[in-house]
């Protein structure tokens, strides 16, 4: 995978106001950053699009280093509140136990809609250094038709939409949201990858898909993940019990026999780095 960069910030654009004015008049504007930003050493790195091509899409790291991120989606659709008044759960406050108890690092794409139901673990979890929060929609619809059965969104809708997550997600009390997105169902088109590289952030899919959604066997995502692991690999998991009751346990059993392998745990922005070199 070829991809670009964004190694510095001019230092004319350190300031929100001029970000603004360091793009083209017809330019959107970035979600990202909605605060001051932080120092250009401090800045999350992310990727951009080379001479004329497609934007780009992480999917993994190109590093020979044994490292390897842990993902999570919190996903909870738009209209699933109903269900969750009736009792289903959402969210898995014991995964996120068992992580800090094993002192996984990870990244969290997290839709707006789980935000507003749980801003109380939202905030938690983009206080606690060991995680970071990154943008995974706020309705969880589809950026493209026939996505697993996915409600699909209106493309007039996509920026809206991303734009809603994030200030959903900062409401909840996350101050600093990564400028990654993660597509629901991990579906895209150009259209949807022009969208979001307009907004300034970076498209971050995996390379191994655990199969913990709906899973009634927790060795067999357990050896899906192990079989698929390589240095730099992204793997997709899910933080909700209502659809994969059993990602708690095949993290505590995954967690110990990487780390046996000789593999380290590290958020979604390290292997960003490390696949350019950059410090």
């Amino acid at each position: 995978m070829v991809i670009s960069l964004l190694r510095s910030i001019a230092p004319t654009c350190l300031l929100v106001t001029a970000l603004t004015s360091c793009q083209a008049p017809d330019t959107p504007r970035p979600v990202w950053p909605a605060t001051t930003p932080p120092t250009v050493a401090s800045t999350p790195p992310v990727l951009v699009p080379g001479p004329g091509g497609p934007m780009p899409v992480f999917r993994h790291a190109t590093t020979q280093e044994k490292i390897v991120a842990l993902t999570f989606d919190a996903d909870m659709t738009a209209d699933q509140g109903p269900r969750a008044a009736a009792g289903a759960r959402f969210d898995n406050p014991r995964l996120l136990d068992a992580l800090r108890t094993l002192k996984v690092p990870a990244t969290v794409f997290m839709t707006g809609r789980w935000a507003d139901e749980y801003p109380r673990q939202a905030r938690a979890i983009g206080r606690d250094p060991l995680f970071e929060v990154a943008n995974h929609s706020y309705s969880h619809y589809a950026f493209t038709h026939g996505c697993y059965g996915l409600r699909a969104l209106p493309a007039d809708r996509m920026r809206s939409d991303v734009e809603r997550a994030y200030a959903a997600i900062r409401k909840a009390g996350v101050a600093h949201p990564m400028p990654y997105f993660r597509f629901p169902g991990g579906c895209f088109d150009n259209r949807a990858l022009q969208t979001v590289g307009s907004l300034g952030l970076t498209a971050v899919q995996w390379d191994v898909a655990s199969g913990d959604v709906f899973a009634t066997d927790a060795d067999t995502v357990v050896r899906q993940v192990l079989d698929g692991v390589r240095p730099g690999s992204v793997v997709v998991m899910h933080c909700t019990r209502s659809a994969a009751p059993l990602t708690e346990r095949a993290v505590r059993s995954v967690v110990p026999e990487l780390r046996k392998r000789g593999y380290r745990f590290v958020k979604v922005s390290t292997l960003i780095r490390a696949s350019a070199g950059r410090p």
